[in-house]
Formats: structure tokens, C-alpha cells, sequence
């Protein structure tokens, strides 16, 4: 039996336990994969299923209503249509493209994207790892019904992917890892564009053009060096809510607001190593303070300068990244995954994805056989054109057979696949093709994560032995 003091020791074990996993890249990755068997469960099980499924139908909108007389009576809903569903796609998405976007700024900065040379490879893997699996869907799906849904296999999801290769180990050279990170994040701003320009509405012009002058102030509100944060969130808000009726999916805005969030520190090195020493100087004093209230009184004071320093000179950007990714992997994507990956079984019919007709074509196929044999082959393929072709460079220390086999996890689709697969298809007329994507999605990245950490585990050990 714990004493006291065992308690508090079990406890601590406990909670820096928890910290580590936290900390851990592939921790998100298991949190989804939870937080998808039970959404299978919620739509399947007989006592929840019907619970599940009209909480996600939950209508939130605001009525309102104004004027009394039928000349100046105006009625509807605010925001228009909006479920808990559209709660969680169109609103709390938003944060996590935000998070993508700043993610994808900072790579072209200052990271693997910020001069040709760095970028080149991954970009033109990218396209291929983009192509392919379109071309493949198509060939499965072309003059059909389904052919809208090319886009589905198309993304690949960068914490899946990087979270796996973590648990590999030193099997994966460090230059691959870079490689299939600025891949990943290449392939997000690709699905991005995909999203953008052919599954939203017929957009109204005059909503967006409100959203484009709005954001051209932002960005002059940039170039004039305002760097508090509210006044960049108070427009994201607008902005949302002229993309969310534009017909521009919604989720967009984050994005375009992430491009415009400053990079750039209030304070530069100098700067901050000469007020860091006058801070150090004044923390140092405080101990000479014989007073024992005023010491600490002072101590604390000089605190607050030093962490209003740091702050100040970290850019924006790289404060929210830093401050949302924990609340986007263990929150938003958990959610999302909750509302988006509970397929309701019907039979036993609906994990056979490889059946076709000459009218509907073959969803599952199309979407299996993209993320599963499509992505590895485009990604390698463009990569090895590109460096036979002199106009980039293969990763250090790695082969074509081990770039082949990180190739593979690039087919690891998910968030993003799911994503696209609910605005592919018509959610009245053919939600059993939603549906049928969701499984063949779950049914790719798995086979296309086994197969890639198979490879990479029998290349790295006939490497090791030469």
C-alpha cells in the first residue's frame, strides 16, 4: 500500500510518463488511430449509432428575425446550415489549415523550401506523389459518376508519416526524414489548391473580393510592422465568415491568414542580447538585496522583462505554430477523426472495395490502389527523373530502394484524404460513396504503412551487413 509520500512519487511517475508520450512524434498518430476505432464503434454500436449520428446533424445555426411588418421582415439562420459536422470541419479545421500554413511559411522562409536547390526535389515528388494517384483513380473511375473524387488519394498525412518513421529509428537516414517532411508539407499546399479550386461552390465575387481587400490590409498592417496578435485575429474572423459564405471552402481562410501573419521578430539578436544582459544584471542585484520581500519582489519583476524579451523576439508566426500544435494534435485532429472516420456498416459488403461497375466505376479501388501503389511510384519516379535529370540531388547517405521505401509511407492519407472525401461527394445523394472512400482511405494507409516500414526495415538490415 502507498504511503503519503509513494502517492505523490506514483503520481509524478505517472504525469512525466504522460509529458514524454506528449512529446513523442508518433504520439499523435496514436491518439487518431483511438480516436478512429471509436468513432467506429459510436456509428455501429446498436445503442449509440442513432446518438452519434444526429449529434453530428445537431443544427447550431442562430435563428434570428427583425422588423414586424411583411415590407421589413427579414428571417433566417447565423451561420447559415451550420451542424456540429460543419462545426468541426469548417470551424475548428480552420485552426488546424492556420497551423498547416504557418507550418508551410516557415519552410519557405527559412527551411527546406527557402532556395531552389533545397526545394526542387521534394517539390517535384511532391507533384508526382500528386499525379499519380489521380491518374490511377482515374483509370478506375474515368466517364463515371465518381470521377470528381480524383482528389481524395492525392494527400499525404505528414504526422502519420513522420510519426512512423520516429519509431523506425536510425533505419531512415536524417536526410530522408527531411526529405519526406518538406515532401509532406509541399503535398499539404498542394491538397490545399486542390481543395480551393474543385471542391467548393460556385463562389460569389463580391464576398470574396470584401475578404481580398480585407486581406490586403492586413498585409499592409503587416509591411507598417504591427505585431500584436489581436489585431491579426479580429480580420481572421471576417475573413472566415466571407469564405464560409463566398462558396471558397471555409477552412481556406486559415491558410491565407497564415501567409500573413509576420514572421519577423519585434527585436533583432543585437537587440535582445544587449537587454538580456541589462535583465541578467538586474536578476543578479536582486539576490544583493537584503530585504528579503523586495529581493523577490524584484526577482520576479525582471522575470516578466526577460520573458516579455523573448517573446518579443520570436516572431508571431513561429509563437502561434508553437502555441497551436500541441491543441491541433491532441484536440482538433482527435475531434476530427471522432466526427469524420464513423462508418456506419451496413454489411460486411462495405469492406469489399474492389468491386466495379461500368456506371459508378470503383471508389474504393481508385482510392486503395492511389494511396497503396500511386503515391510511391509518383514519388519516386519524379525523383528519379529529376536527379537523372541534373536538376536536383539525391539525399545523402540514402539509396533508391531506401528513398523508395519512405516513398511508400507517403501513402499513409488520412486526415487529408478524409477531408477531401467528404467534399467530393454530394452527402444526400452519395453518402454511401463517402462512405466507401473513408474505409478504402483507412484500408490504404495502413497497407501503405506496413509495406513503407517493411522496406525500410529489410533494406537497413541488408545495408548494415555489407
Amino acid at each position: 500500500m502507498f504511503t503519503k509520500y509513494g502517492w505523490v512519487k506514483h503520481s509524478y511517475v505517472l504525469s512525466e510518463r504522460g509529458r514524454n508520450f506528449l512529446k513523442a512524434p508518433w504520439s499523435g498518430g496514436v491518439v487518431l488511430i483511438v480516436c478512429v476505432f471509436i468513432a467506429m464503434l459510436l456509428a455501429n454500436l446498436p445503442d449509440t449509432a442513432t446518438l452519434y449520428h444526429d449529434l453530428l446533424h445537431m443544427d447550431l445555426s442562430i435563428l434570428y428575425s427583425t422588423g414586424e411588418d411583411a415590407l421589413h421582415h427579414v428571417s433566417g439562420t447565423f451561420p447559415r446550415g451550420m451542424t456540429v459536422e460543419k462545426i468541426i470541419n469548417d470551424g475548428l479545421m480552420v485552426i488546424f489549415f492556420f497551423t498547416v500554413g504557418l507550418e508551410i511559411k516557415r519552410e519557405i522562409t527559412h527551411g527546406q523550401l527557402s532556395t531552389p536547390k533545397k526545394a526542387i526535389l521534394p517539390v517535384v515528388a511532391a507533384a508526382g506523389g500528386m499525379l499519380f494517384p489521380a491518374l490511377i483513380y482515374m483509370m478506375f473511375n474515368a466517364s463515371t459518376g465518381v470521377a470528381h473524387g480524383w482528389g481524395i488519394p492525392t494527400a499525404t498525412d505528414i504526422a502519420f508519416a513522420i510519426g512512423i518513421m520516429s519509431l523506425l529509428g536510425d533505419r531512415v537516414p536524417i536526410s530522408l526524414k527531411v526529405f519526406l517532411t518538406a515532401l509532406a508539407i509541399v503535398d499539404d499546399l498542394g491538397a490545399i489548391l486542390v481543395i480551393a479550386m474543385f471542391y467548393g461552390e460556385t463562389p460569389d465575387l463580391l464576398l470574396l473580393g470584401i475578404a481580398v481587400l480585407i486581406m490586403i490590409f492586413v498585409y499592409i498592417m503587416n509591411r507598417m510592422g504591427e505585431r500584436r496578435i489581436f489585431a491579426y485575429m479580429i480580420p481572421a474572423v471576417v475573413i472566415w465568415v466571407l469564405f464560409y459564405y463566398s462558396g471558397v471552402h471555409a477552412t481556406i481562410s486559415g491558410v491565407a491568414m497564415a501567409m500573413l501573419i509576420p514572421s519577423k521578430p519585434r527585436y533583432n539578436k543585437a537587440y535582445f542580447l544587449h537587454k538580456a544582459d541589462m535583465i541578467e544584471k538586474g536578476i543578479l542585484d536582486s539576490t544583493q538585496i537584503e530585504d528579503a520581500e523586495q529581493s523577490d519582489e524584484m526577482y520576479r519583476y525582471n522575470l516578466r522583462r526577460m520573458k516579455q524579451l523573448a517573446n518579443g523576439s520570436a516572431g508571431m508566426s513561429h509563437r502561434l505554430e508553437y502555441a497551436l500544435s500541441p491543441y491541433v494534435t491532441f484536440l482538433i485532429m482527435p475531434i476530427f477523426a471522432l466526427a469524420n472516420a464513423g462508418v456506419k456498416i451496413e454489411s460486411v459488403e462495405y469492406f469489399n472495395i474492389f468491386q466495379y461497375s461500368s456506371e459508378w466505376g470503383s471508389v474504393g479501388m481508385g482510392i486503395f490502389f492511389g494511396l497503396l501503389v500511386g503515391k510511391p511510384l509518383g514519388i519516386w519516379l519524379t525523383s528519379l527523373l529529376a536527379v537523372k535529370c541534373g536538376i536536383a540531388d539525391r539525399p545523402e547517405a540514402s539509396t533508391w530502394k531506401m528513398l523508395f521505401a519512405v516513398a511508400c509511407l507517403g501513402g499513409i492519407g488520412f486526415t487529408m484524404s478524409i477531408f477531401v472525401d467528404s467534399l467530393a461527394f454530394d452527402k444526400q445523394t452519395h453518402a454511401e460513396f463517402i462512405d466507401k472512400g473513408k474505409i478504402a482511405i483507412l484500408m490504404g494507409s495502413a497497407c501503405a504503412a506496413i509495406v513503407g516500414s517493411l522496406l525500410i526495415m529489410i533494406f537497413s538490415r541488408a545495408e548494415s551487413k555489407k
